[in-house]
């Protein structure tokens, strides 16, 4: 069989990971922390390195199939140039596959969102599981019944990478956090950006100021600990009274639908992303309007040239507000785990809101986490009230490349 020689520099490893990197002594390794402490990239090293001692089946996982190209494949890819091995691969981006030349070891990207896929693989000898806090135990279980094979001279396993939510997320109990006992056969180890080299002093700072905005946000992406939720939401924001027009940014404008009891709600702000500042300055809600009554309502707040992002259930309405003059709405990108992953891109700004909007300051102060019922912890999951505009907010950030454009400024009320 023709080898591989590597001339490895230690200069591209996280040193805090790299006296585990021939290490394979148990069949679960768990990685957790914060965000940006090189968790994905070191498993995707060891996995890469270890596929290159011998053929082996390597799935590399997440929950959702729709995620992995722009997370798991990039991984694989980044690890081919941190070796210099692109040309010892077989790279298929569209099957997520990538197979050696000169052993035949498999990297095969996959959701378990279908689950029969795993059928289709023999012999398995290493599984990723990422952001593990989004599978069950029963996924877990059920991967681990897929390793059994006997033909590998190196042992088989199984890696975790996650940052901590929740301590009602199942991971808290499941990897003995909650006893602090570490299971049978477990590798634990805890990193932070703090452990980092490679990233940039950007990053440091936006931490820095996660902290004076959020601090228990803070705790969990930037120490990486499992952390009690607050009852509310967003703990980001505050009211000031301020003139549109001197605020440069880009223009964000979001639209949820209601009709009968539910408000149909809309969210004009500027975003001002270097400062990590988003300052709303218009709100308007209303319920029982048709779509054509909510085109001429959106006319006359000076709306419809902008780009507004709508509520992607409501395609008909969408397209009913486009026949209507209102040309530049789109749906928004939905998908699983969305709602979660909008409030988290929201908490990282400073938001501002104007005394006028009323309706978003009233739903700030009342936008809640829900419950476990026992454990009595706040879990990652916002309860379906008072939400309106607030998802119109969250829906606003998929604009792109919005220049703020000059209306009447009557239209705030000052």
């Amino acid at each position: 069989m023709r080898m591989i020689n590597l001339n490895i520099s230690k200069k591209v490893f996280v040193p805090l990971y790299y006296p585990y990197l021939w290490d394979y002594s148990y069949r679960y390794n768990v990685y957790w922390g914060g965000r940006a402490s090189g968790k994905t990239k070191f498993i995707m090293q060891k996995l890469f390195l270890k596929g290159l001692k011998e053929k082996r089946t390597i799935l590399l996982m997440q929950k959702q199939t729709n995620k992995l190209k722009d997370t798991l494949w990039k991984e694989i890819m980044s690890a081919l140039d941190d070796f210099n091995m692109r040309q010892f691969f077989e790279i298929n981006k569209s099957e997520l596959r990538v197979t050696c030349k000169i052993n035949g070891t498999e990297f095969k990207c996959l959701g378990l969102d279908e689950p029969e896929k795993i059928k289709g693989f023999v012999d398995i000898s290493d599984v990723f599981m990422d952001e593990v806090t989004a599978f069950t135990v029963d996924d877990i279980e059920l991967i681990d019944g897929t390793l059994r094979s006997k033909k590998y001279s190196l042992p088989l396993q199984m890696y975790f990478s996650f940052n901590p939510v929740s301590k009602a997320n199942f991971v808290y109990n499941y990897f003995g956090f909650s006893t602090q006992t570490t299971p049978p056969n477990t590798f634990i180890l805890h990193s932070t950006y703090l452990d980092n080299p490679f990233i940039d002093d950007g990053f440091a700072e936006r931490m820095d100021a996660l902290k004076q905005r959020n601090y228990n946000r803070w705790k969990i992406e930037a120490l990486g600990e499992f952390c009690t939720l607050d009852r509310l939401v967003y703990n980001n924001w505050r009211v000031e009274d301020f003139d549109y027009q001197d605020i440069k940014g880009e223009l964000l404008v979001g639209l949820d639908f209601g009709f009968t009891v539910d408000i149909s709600a809309l969210v004009a702000s500027i975003l001002q992303e270097n400062e990590k500042k988003i300052w709303i300055f218009k709100t308007w809600g209303d319920t029982g309007k048709t779509n054509e009554e909510l085109a001429a309502i959106i006319k006359s707040l000076g709306f419809a040239k902008s780009v507004i992002i709508a509520d992607s259930a409501e395609q008909k309405s969408i397209e009913e507000l486009k026949r209507c003059g209102i040309t530049r709405v789109r749906p928004s990108k939905k998908g699983p785990d969305s709602i979660i992953h909008g409030i988290q891109k929201l908490q990282n700004y400073e938001i501002i809101v104007h005394p006028s909007c009323d309706g978003i300051i009233t739903e700030f102060e009342n936008y809640s986490w829900q419950k476990d019922k026992a454990t009595g912890e706040y879990i990652n999951k916002p309860i379906d009230a008072f939400n309106h505009f607030c998802d119109s907010l969250r829906y606003s950030l998929q604009c792109v490349g919005t220049r703020l454009k000059s209306f009447d400024k009557s239209l705030l009320g000052l």
